[in-house]
């Protein structure tokens, strides 16, 4: 073989093995790109499975959540109707413990027998608190259908604090506690009625729970906000209870009346606390130490003091003390649809020597101060509900239009609205809240009375 064959040989190898590596190069490149063809569509395949499988459970998910939509709004409606009908009921639900406590205060005082006088106290003493019970059951239904409104205003807590003392210092001398105000001269915004209920159900609370000791009731300023703290040196309770003590019915230890056989508390009245600071934004606070005792603290804003008025409540708590006016022979106009509160009434006020005229509606007041014209009212106790959507107020409004007086009146409820509250702190009428108390219905007709006759000198 000659030397051009040889290298004619050589290159013709060399293109063979260059074609023969090109030809294995294109079949490796398309063995991969199969394996990779075949790799993504079992990939799509996974993919669609988890997409739908994802997609199942978010529609499961959905229609969970919308049932549990549903249910938490029906468990909601049905609270909130419940709270509502038990807020709108409470005239109804006290109209008979209102008839039933001026009728014992009537019995009580024609009693001449020892037992006599020994059963109606008894019995005076279960209505009474039956009275409590059924006040805080209703007006924690009134706070949770956001039926009670805060009326603002600027609040003296010297004047505060001294009429809770003057209410707790004979429960505290009949348990040989001692319960201590101190005057700061300081004043705080905030709703007057529920502020005062508020500290007084926590003082009612640290006197039921102390054996030894007694109670605190003081305030300092804190920049632009005002802690009033009510400390006791009662049981305590432990730090991991805290929050029990404010769930309805819920007693974290003895109380004293468990002890000494006086009427214990009924689980209530730290639970109503609670929802009142929550309306009033008010922050609670409690440090405890068992067996040492307990102080609540409240933050309040300040305010400036105003100066200082007497209120109708201490006016005519000054004026029964004092003998005030007499109401014999007083001219009572009274206005009342329920037929059992009607009579109690009658009853009452005759045995104090008042010359009645009684009605149920306009019409029969109408009818019964035209039968008698010379005979017009010294003073109005009225009903606020009656029959027929008839209100005490408008009745009261028509009386002073055709006598052309602007004649003393007391709006007797259970349920007082804003509007009522409004017109009583403008001097048009008084209010009471049933079931009314003999005693207090009798102070606050004297101290209107002696009103009467001072502006008449």
């Amino acid at each position: 073989m000659t030397d051009d064959e040889k290298s004619e040989l050589i290159k013709l190898r060399k293109i063979n093995q260059a074609l023969m590596s090109r030809v294995e190069r294109s079949a490796d490149q398309q063995s991969n790109a199969y394996s990779l063809f075949q790799t993504a569509i079992t990939l799509e395949e996974q993919v669609r499975r988890r997409t739908a499988e994802l997609s199942s459970t978010l529609v499961d998910l959905e229609r969970s959540n919308i049932q549990l939509s549903t249910a938490k709004e029906a468990a909601e409606n049905a609270n909130f109707s419940k709270t509502r009908f038990l807020a709108a009921a409470s005239h109804d639900v006290l109209q008979p413990l209102n008839a039933a406590l001026l009728l014992m205060s009537t019995l009580s005082s024609v009693q001449t027998g020892t037992e006599g006088n020994r059963l109606c106290q008894q019995v005076e003493h279960s209505l009474e608190t039956m009275d409590t019970l059924l006040r805080n059951l209703l007006y924690m239904s009134r706070l949770d259908a956001g039926d009670v409104r805060p009326q603002w205003q600027t609040v003296s807590l010297d004047t505060l604090f001294e009429s809770i003392a003057s209410d707790f210092q004979p429960i505290a001398q009949v348990r040989n506690l001692e319960l201590r105000v101190r005057r700061t001269g300081l004043s705080v915004w905030s709703d007057p009625t529920m502020l005062r209920r508020t500290i007084q159900n926590i003082v009612a609370n640290a006197l039921r729970y102390t054996k030894h000791g007694g109670a605190l009731l003081t305030a300092g300023k804190r920049g632009q906000e005002v802690l009033v703290r009510i400390a006791d040196t009662g049981i305590g309770i432990d730090e991991d209870r805290y929050k029990d003590i404010f769930i309805e019915f819920k007693r974290c230890g003895q109380a004293r009346g468990d002890i000494d056989g006086s009427s214990a508390g009924l689980g209530l009245g730290l639970a109503i606390v609670e929802r009142m600071v929550n309306t009033l934004g008010v922050t609670l606070t409690l440090n405890s130490r068992l067996n040492h005792g307990s102080c609540f603290s409240l933050k309040l804003p300040y305010k400036e003091t105003p100066a200082e008025t007497p209120t109708a409540e201490v006016a005519y708590r000054h004026q029964d003390k004092m003998g005030g006016a007499k109401l014999a022979n007083a001219k009572v106009l009274v206005i009342e649809n329920d037929e059992a509160a009607l009579q109690a009434l009658d009853a009452l006020l005759t045995q104090w020597g008042c010359n009645l005229k009684l009605a149920t509606s306009t019409q029969e007041t109408l009818t019964a101060l035209n039968n008698e014209p010379r005979w017009e009212p010294d003073l109005i106790i009225a009903d606020l509900h009656l029959n027929d959507n008839e209100r005490g107020t408008s009745i009261i409004r028509i009386v002073r239009q055709l006598t052309g007086r602007r004649i003393p009146a007391i709006v007797v409820t259970a349920d007082p609205s804003e509007r009522l509250w409004k017109m009583a702190e403008q001097g048009r009428l008084e209010v009471m809240q049933k079931p009314a108390k003999p005693a207090q219905l009798r102070a606050l007709m004297m101290h209107l009375r002696s009103r009467e006759y001072e502006l008449s000198a």
